[in-house]
């Protein structure tokens, strides 16, 4: 898997973040680097992270998840997750993992909503 299929585009003041169905950790990690780079390049007010390709998710990715989250958030943006699978939240249920407190949303649609308003009503995992 290469990280070039991570997919990072502006929509007026929002990142949104695609990822690839199946990512390796180089792909993980590449997130948080290349999602913070993009924050301080533009004057975007917060992230999508749309992880509805993906069908699991490791404990890496979770904790890489989480700790992007929050550095978004050192760097004055909220950060949405989308897309997470019936599949991905049974195993992060069955694992004990966390996303810490990233908020999440059941659509891309929600997610813009969500930034757009402020609205700190968000389903978590």
């Amino acid at each position: 898997m290469s990280e070039e299929r991570l997919s990072i585009i502006k929509v007026r003041d929002i990142l949104m973040v695609t990822m690839p169905a199946d990512p390796d950790d180089a792909t993980v990690s590449a997130l948080q680097e290349r999602v913070l780079l993009a924050m301080e390049r533009s004057t975007a007010r917060g992230v999508v992270l749309d992880v509805s390709a993906v069908d699991s998710l490791d404990s890496f990715f979770a904790r890489m998840i989480a700790e992007t989250t929050r550095m978004v958030g050192l760097m004055g943006g909220r950060t949405v997750l989308t897309g997470i699978r019936p599949s991905v939240a049974i195993t992060l249920t069955q694992l004990g993992l966390t996303l810490g407190k990233t908020r999440t949303a059941l659509s891309v649609d929600r997610a813009f909503e969500i930034l757009r308003d402020g609205s700190q009503q968000v389903q978590k995992p």
